[in-house]
C-alpha cells in the first residue's frame, strides 16, 4: 500500500484485519516512524486500535522503501495524494512517480492498482510509465493495471471498508480479476457485490458518485435559500421529498456548504475532464457555484444582523472540521467564514472536539482557541454553529444565556428548533427557515 494517508492507511489496516500481509510505504519518514509507534497521521474512529493490533501481529509493517518490498508482492495499491492543480485537474505526479519506482524494480508479475481517485485514462499513463522504465532496464516483465476506487466516508471509513455497499474494480485480464477477487473475498461473504468493469468506467464511477452526492447537497442548499425568500421551511420540504422512494432522505440536508478532501476536488476534476473533451458539464458547474456561494451564507447573515459593521466584535464558532467524526479541514466552510469575519474586523474563538490541532496548523494565531464549547462563548457577541458534532446538539440555554454577550445564534446546520429559540429568548438564524428575532 503506497501512501499512508487516509485512504491508504484505512485500506491497509482493513486488508490486514482479514489476514493479508500488508506493507505500508510512504516517503515521509516522520510519518512512518510515528506509525511504528502507533501514532496516527489522521483521526478516524477505530483506526488506531486496528493499526496497532495488526502491527503487533506483524501483518502491517511500515517502511519508506518500495523497491525493497516488491519481492513477494502480488499487488501494489497506489494510494498517494492527487491534489487539484490550479486548473482544477488532479495532480498525478505522485501516482506517476510510484509507477516509475515499480517499473525500475519489479521482478515478477503483479497487479498495479490505482486506489487514489484519478482521472479517466490514468491507468494508461501508469502502464506507459512502467513499460518505459522496463525498457530502460532492458527487461519485459508481465503486469496488469487495475482501478479500485475507494468509497470511504470520513468518520465511518472502517465500517465502509469492512461492510461495503459495493466494491468497484476495473480490470484488464482474468489474472488481475482473480487476484482482486481473492483479496476482497472476505468482504463479500455477506453478499456485498463486487462489480467488475473496464478500467475507464471504474475511474469515472468514483467521480460520478461523489459528483451526484455533491449535486444533491447543492440542490437542497439552493432550495433552502428559496425557502427563506418565500417563507417556506426547508425541513418540511426535505421530509416531503425524502419520503419519495425514488429520492430518499440521504444527502438532502441544507447547510453551510460541503467541504472535505473528496467532493470539491472530484467535482473540479470531472469538470476539467469534460472541458478537455470539449463537453461542458453545466450541472456540475452550477453545483460548484452554488456551493461556493453557500459557504458565504452564514457570514452574510451575520453582516445583515449587525447592519454591515462587525468591527471589534467577537464571534464564537462551534465546529472546525468539515464534518463530524474527523479532524479534516480541507475545503471546510468554516475557513471561508473565519476568513471573512477576520477581514471585516471581527475576532474569532473556535472550538472543535477533534480538529483543534489541525485548526492551529491551518489558522495559526489568527484566531483564539477554546478549551471546551462553553469556554468559547464567554463574552462573545454571537455563536456560530458550523459542524454538527453530537455534543453540540443539546444546548444548556441557561449557561449560554449567562455566557454570551448577546443571546444570538447562527446555526449553519439546522440543529436547533426555532420554537425553542423563541421560548428561551434567543435571536436565531438558520438555513432555509424563518428567522427568530427578539425585540
Amino acid at each position: 500500500m503506497v501512501g499512508t494517508g487516509y485512504v491508504g492507511l484505512v485500506s491497509g489496516a482493513c486488508f490486514a484485519e482479514t489476514g493479508v500481509n500488508v506493507v505500508c510505504v510512504d516517503v515521509d519518514k516522520n510519518k512512518i516512524d510515528n506509525l511504528e509507534k502507533g501514532i496516527m497521521p489522521v483521526y478516524e474512529p477505530g483506526l488506531e486500535d486496528m493499526v496497532i493490533r495488526n502491527r503487533d501481529k506483524d501483518r502491517m509493517v511500515f517502511t519508506t522503501s518500495l523497491k525493497d518490498n516488491l519481492e513477494d508482492t502480488e499487488a501494489v495499491f497506489i494510494a498517494v495524494g492527487t491534489p487539484p492543480d490550479e486548473d482544477g485537474s488532479a495532480d498525478l505526479k505522485h501516482v506517476i512517480e510510484v509507477a516509475r519506482e515499480i517499473g525500475r524494480h519489479m521482478k515478477h508479475y503483479m497487479v498495479i492498482v490505482t486506489k487514489s481517485t484519478v482521472p479517466i485514462g490514468t491507468s494508461i499513463k501508469v502502464r506507459e510509465t512502467i513499460l518505459e522504465e522496463q525498457k530502460k532496464r532492458g527487461v519485459s516483465i508481465s503486469f496488469d493495471v487495475a482501478s479500485n476506487p475507494e468509497f470511504l466516508k470520513e468518520g465511518s471509513a472502517i465500517d465502509d471498508f469492512l461492510k461495503p455497499e459495493r466494491i468497484i474494480v476495473g480490470a484488464e485480464s482474468e489474472e488481475a480479476e482473480k487476484i482482486m477477487r481473492r483479496l476482497y473475498k472476505p468482504f463479500v461473504l455477506n453478499n456485498h457485490p463486487i462489480i467488475f468493469m473496464d478500467i475507464r468506467s471504474a475511474e469515472l464511477t468514483k467521480y460520478a458518485a461523489n459528483s451526484m452526492l455533491a449535486t444533491r447537497i447543492s440542490f437542497m442548499n439552493d432550495i433552502a435559500n428559496l425557502c427563506e425568500i418565500v417563507g417556506a421551511d426547508i425541513n418540511s420540504v426535505r421530509r416531503g421529498i425524502g419520503s419519495d422512494s425514488r429520492i430518499g432522505n440521504k444527502f438532502i440536508y441544507a447547510g453551510a456548504g460541503y467541504g472535505g478532501s473528496c467532493f470539491p476536488k472530484d467535482v473540479k476534476a470531472l469538470i476539467r475532464t469534460s472541458d478537455e473533451n470539449n463537453y461542458s458539464l453545466d450541472i456540475l458547474k452550477a453545483v460548484e457555484n452554488v456551493n461556493n456561494r453557500q459557504k458565504m451564507v452564514l457570514f452574510h447573515k451575520v453582516m445583515d444582523h449587525f447592519k454591515g459593521d462587525i468591527k471589534g466584535r467577537r464571534f464564537a464558532i462551534w465546529g472546525l472540521s468539515f464534518k463530524p467524526n474527523t479532524d479534516d479541514m480541507r475545503e471546510a466552510p468554516v475557513l471561508v467564514i473565519i476568513e471573512n469575519l477576520l477581514r471585516a474586523g471581527a475576532s474569532v474563538i473556535g472550538y472543535d472536539p477533534v480538529a483543534m490541532k489541525e485548526a492551529k496548523r491551518k489558522l495559526g494565531d489568527s484566531i483564539l482557541y477554546a478549551d471546551d464549547q462553553y469556554d468559547a462563548i464567554v463574552d462573545a457577541d454571537a455563536l456560530l454553529l458550523v459542524t454538527e458534532w453530537n455534543e453540540f446538539r443539546t444546548l444548556n440555554y441557561k449557561v449560554i444565556s449567562r455566557l454570551l454577550k448577546n443571546k444570538l445564534i447562527f446555526d449553519g446546520r439546522n440543529l436547533y428548533e426555532p420554537t425553542e429559540m423563541k421560548e428561551f429568548g434567543f435571536s436565531y438564524y438558520s438555513i432555509g427557515r424563518k428567522t427568530v428575532l427578539q425585540p
